[in-house]
């Protein structure tokens, strides 16, 4: 159904896409908010290959997703871009939360908004997550064989850090001090009354990014906190409570479940996210492939249409979902 919508978006749509405000629940009876962009000609007589688009952690559809699902409908694809359950304009209590089986299961709850459109085949949809929701994506194909084909761009795996540290580098006692730290963070919250939720990014954009952050924190700064990217519901932060669920979830163990189903993982030659992808490309069992955008950093695969290789990911779809 169609739902009342405020703008923000970060890209102009193309004058060949028709977009949608759509409400539908997941299975936890949350209330997921999406666009459903579709080509503006469409034989809706027909079947057609469809795609669900989730965003970078801590995202909302009207950055990241919003430019796919634009350029995928424009190749022909029918396109829903969601905000992740307890963000953006989706629903759920308490508000930012990050849950990586809530997130894995708002795909699968695409996939079924998806298989409601007469025109879209439901042996043929696939699932893109970007950044954070790569992961994501990858976690809810294990589990949804209905995904029939999976494309990651930029791609992290937020339980894997939280479990085993940057590159893999956690120790078993700097594991423990974070599960303290976030244990203590609940009598807090108890006390308060309230859920710590740490701002990462202003409320409105600026001109300049804040001297003395990290490489990493800068570049996420760049693109959130600038008029580049800067939405007001993108505040790069979640409760502090839900972050021990990622430790407890811990990395992607079950890739093995998507064979033979085919995984397009996308990169940056200068992503510090890189080896995300890496890690993917070489322990999945079934079809693999690592696509190396030249000269591309993480946050350029968020927006930059001149280096995103849309025309290989639209391939890749009309090749798996054929």
């Amino acid at each position: 159904m169609t739902a009342p919508h405020d703008g923000g978006y970060r890209f102009e749509l193309d004058p060949a896409v028709s977009r949608t405000p759509v409400r539908y629940q997941n299975r936890y009876g949350i209330e997921i908010a999406a666009d459903l962009d579709r080509p503006k000609v469409l034989d809706e007589s027909a079947q057609h290959a469809a795609v669900v688009i989730g965003p970078p952690h801590s995202a909302v559809k009207e950055q990241a997703p919003g430019v796919y699902a634009n350029q995928l409908a424009k190749r022909g694809l029918v396109a829903v871009a969601f905000d992740p359950s307890f963000n953006g304009e989706s629903g759920g209590e308490v508000r930012r939360v990050t849950s990586p089986e809530i997130f894995a299961e708002d795909f699968s709850a695409g996939v079924d908004f998806l298989g409601t459109l007469g025109y879209v085949n439901r042996q043929r949809i696939g699932a893109l997550g970007i950044c954070g929701s790569g992961g994501f994506a990858l976690s809810a194909a294990q589990v949804d064989s209905r995904i029939k084909a999976v494309v990651t761009s930029a791609m992290y795996d937020i339980s894997g850090v939280n479990h085993d540290g940057w590159e893999h580098s956690a120790t078993d006692e700097e594991r423990r001090k974070n599960i303290e730290a976030f244990s203590q963070q609940r009598w807090k919250d108890v006390d308060s009354g309230e859920a710590e939720v740490i701002r990462a990014f202003p409320e409105e954009p600026v001109t300049e990014i804040p001297e003395g952050l990290d490489p990493v924190s800068s570049e996420f700064f760049e693109f959130y906190g600038t008029e580049r990217g800067h939405h007001p519901r993108a505040v790069g932060g979640f409760t502090t409570t839900s972050w021990p669920a990622h430790i407890n979830f811990g990395a992607l163990r079950h890739l093995d479940d998507i064979a033979p189903r085919p995984i397009l993982l996308v990169t940056g030659e200068e992503a510090h996210s890189r080896y995300f992808s890496d890690d993917v490309h070489a322990q999945a069992l079934g079809p693999s492939e690592l696509v190396i955008v030249p000269g591309a950093r993480h946050i350029d695969l968020y927006d930059r249409t001149d280096l995103i290789p849309f025309d290989r990911i639209a391939a890749f779809y009309g090749e798996s979902l054929a």
